[in-house]
């Protein structure tokens, strides 16, 4: 190699170092710059991070690609900031496509971006996304270049908004028909009332008209001879007339002091026709309850009152030939038994007189059982009649319904016969009840016999007993107060009764039986019976079904009483017959059959026929062990009065009242006070003497 070549080398070698050089330099500038920029761009992007995920606004961008539906037919959400689920109300869209979230709304967003994707041309519009019921105001544009097929979406919710348009859109598309319906009402409402017949009138506190109706004005015009108007004081109007005008001021005065209420009342002045108006008061007030005066509708009642009136009377005639058929039935039903049996008891005595003329006495024993049987039937007649009408002596003692029916269970078996199945079923822990227990076996006995009638081929009869609580539903329906009850049902497998039947069953004389197998006085008497001792009795029946006749009694919160001693024989009575006994009684007959029967085994008796006579001998020194004194006396002083009397100077008298009627309100109905009991007419020899003795061994009678 020659120099000159050599040194061309050189040369190119030391141009070759210096371009070396020179690019090296440059790489290193090049390298700082690449830095720099990526440094830039990485603050650039936190900067837009921090500006993305920081904006109110919902912001997202969404990538459009070909899907089953075409192409650019579906788009996927790429991007979405944490304010896109605050806005749309849907989580978690990055990642998700447009036809997965929204599939039935997906066509009309895709047909929206897609044109702007198409087009380059941004939008803004407003719309429902359905699928949460959010209302948005969107804008979108393109995200260049059109390559990437991106979209910008921006948008945020305006629900309240768009509801408050709506609403004030609707308030103001309404309000002139409500302008329009209010004034309709108010002239509707003022022609009612113009051209009712009611008489309206509004007053202030100072008694003046602030309004008042024609029918009104008329009426007053009418009445008092003057015609009101609007600023009128009805007060000043009425000086003329102080009598009226006090009237008037006192029925507004009650209505200005803000009283409500309804009167009826006359007015009229002296020579004109004067009517009854019925007056509704009320106070007038404000919207804040301020008393502002007093308004009044009144009516003319007159000829309402007239024909309430007349229905009065009209039902007051209805009620008396509902009485006087009712005592038609009884008198009636009483003529024929009570004559059936006076007939055979005046004939035996008749008989008895003219065989004892004749001297023959072998048919005198038949003839007195005769008269005795018939006189005992006459005697079970008036007591039904009285327990029918509640009026019976009672002698009510705390009474347990199971031993009762127990007790009566084999005498029932033997009644109804054999072909008739009995089952008793009773309720453990019964509560006791305060009853006349002779006569809730005499009721009992004759439910039962009725059920026996109604089963001529045989059946089943069930007693039962159980507690009932009555609220004050149940009780409505008995007719009873609430509370605790002690029923006694018997049910039968008989015909059953239509409800006609039903409704007469309690009359007296009313029966279905054939003539001669029922009196009618049964189910009176029991019905009676319960109802004076604070019960009820109601019947339970279908016709084919049967019946069944319940007994609701009120319960005894005491103790049930002790088994009453056997009644002393008639030797027992005159071994102790050594007493002084008082009768008082107005009927001589009775004074006679008294005084006999009980001189006749051994007692002392005296007689008065009036209350002042007996209380004289008992105001006397005279020794009285008893007195036995009617109830009904004459001379204006009664047995219990004689009997209170006769205590204030022997305080510890025992006192027998006897009576054929029940004279609830002198003897107490049935509380008496102690040492006084009441012996029910007509009663046999034996029950006087032992009833007598009873008394004297409770105490010695002396004072």
């Amino acid at each position: 190699m020659d120099s000159i070549e050599f040194e061309d080398l050189q040369r190119r070698l030391k141009a070759l170092e210096e371009e070396n050089a020179h690019l090296k330099a440059l790489g290193a500038a090049d390298q700082t710059l690449r830095r720099r920029a990526e440094s830039a761009l990485a603050e650039s992007e936190e900067r837009y991070r921090t500006l993305f995920n920081s904006i109110d606004e919902g912001f997202c961008i969404i990538e459009f690609f070909d899907g089953p539906h075409g192409p650019l037919s579906d788009y996927v959400h790429v991007e979405a900031n944490p304010a896109y689920t605050q806005h749309a109300g849907i989580p978690n869209v990055v990642g998700q496509k447009v036809r997965e979230m929204v599939p039935d709304e997906a066509d009309g967003w895709v047909e929206l971006y897609s044109d702007v994707l198409r087009t380059g041309r941004p939008i803004r519009f407003e719309r429902e996304l359905i699928a949460t019921g959010r209302h948005l105001e969107l804008a979108a544009f393109r995200v260049e270049p059109a390559s990437r097929k991106q979209v910008a979406v921006l948008f945020q919710d305006i629900t309240a908004r768009k509801r408050a348009e709506r609403e004030l859109q609707q308030l103001n598309e309404t309000l002139e028909a409500r302008v329009v319906a209010a004034l309709a009402e108010r002239k509707l409402m003022a022609d009612l009332v113009e051209g009712t017949d009611a008489f309206v009138q509004v007053v202030d506190p100072d008694f003046r008209w602030l309004a008042i109706n024609g029918a009104s004005a008329r009426e007053f015009h009418r009445i008092y001879g003057i015609l009101p108007k609007v600023g009128d004081n009805m007060l000043e109007l009425l000086e003329g007339q102080p009598e009226h005008r006090d009237a008037v001021r006192a029925v507004w005065s009650r209505a200005l002091a803000g009283e409500a209420f309804v009167e009826i009342a006359e007015f009229g002045a002296p020579g004109r026709a004067r009517r009854f108006y019925e007056m509704r008061f009320n106070c007038l007030r404000d919207g804040s309850g301020r008393p502002l005066g007093a308004y009044q509708f009144s009516y003319d009642v007159t000829d309402r009152l007239k024909e309430q009136e007349r229905l009065r009377e009209a039902e007051e005639a209805l009620r008396q030939s509902q009485k006087m058929e009712a005592v038609g039935q009884l008198t009636g039903g009483l003529a024929h038994d009570f004559n059936n049996l006076l007939t055979g008891i005046i004939g035996s005595l008749e008989l008895l007189q003219i065989r004892l003329g004749q001297g023959r006495i072998k048919d005198i024993d038949r003839y007195v059982t005769a008269a005795q049987g018939a006189a005992k039937r006459a005697a079970a007649l008036t007591h039904r009649l009285l327990a029918f009408s509640r009026r019976q002596t009672l002698d009510p003692k705390p009474t347990d319904v199971n031993r009762l029916v127990m007790g009566m269970e084999e005498l029932v078996r033997r009644t109804v016969g054999p072909e008739i199945a009995v089952e008793v079923v009773t309720s453990g822990g019964m509560w006791a009840t305060l009853i006349d227990a002779s006569q809730l076996e005499n009721a009992l006995l004759n439910l039962c016999l009725n059920a026996r009638d109604a089963m001529p081929e045989g059946g089943r009869l069930t007693i039962e007993t159980a507690n009932r609580w009555l609220d004050a539903h149940a009780a409505a329906e008995l007719d009873l107060s609430p509370g605790q009850y002690v029923s006694l049902c018997v049910t039968d497998t008989g015909a059953g009764m239509t409800p006609e039947v039903i409704a007469r069953a309690f009359d007296p004389f009313f029966t279905t039986k054939p003539i001669g197998q029922g009196t009618g006085l049964g189910l009176s008497m029991v019905y009676g019976f319960v109802r004076q001792s604070g019960g009820q009795v109601r019947i339970y029946s279908e016709v084919g079904q049967g019946t069944t006749m319940c007994l609701y009694l009120p319960r005894h919160y005491g103790k049930e009483a002790d088994k009453p001693s056997p009644p002393p024989t008639r030797n027992a009575v005159r071994s102790e017959a050594s007493h002084t006994i008082l009768i008082v009684d107005d009927e001589p007959s009775i004074r006679m059959l008294l005084t006999d029967a009980l001189e006749e085994i051994g007692f002392n008796v005296m007689e008065a026929h009036d209350g002042p006579s007996g209380l004289n001998i008992l105001q006397s020194d005279a020794r009285i062990d008893l007195l036995v004194t009617d109830v009904g006396l004459p001379g204006g002083m009664n047995g219990r009065q004689l009997a209170d009397a006769a205590r204030t100077t022997r305080p510890a008298l025992n006192v027998l009242f006897i009576t054929g009627y029940a004279e609830n309100a002198i003897i107490g109905n049935g509380q008496l006070a102690p040492g006084m009991q009441v012996l029910t007419k007509p009663f046999v020899v034996e029950a006087l003497a032992a009833r007598v003795l009873e008394m004297i061994k409770d105490g010695t009678g002396r004072t």
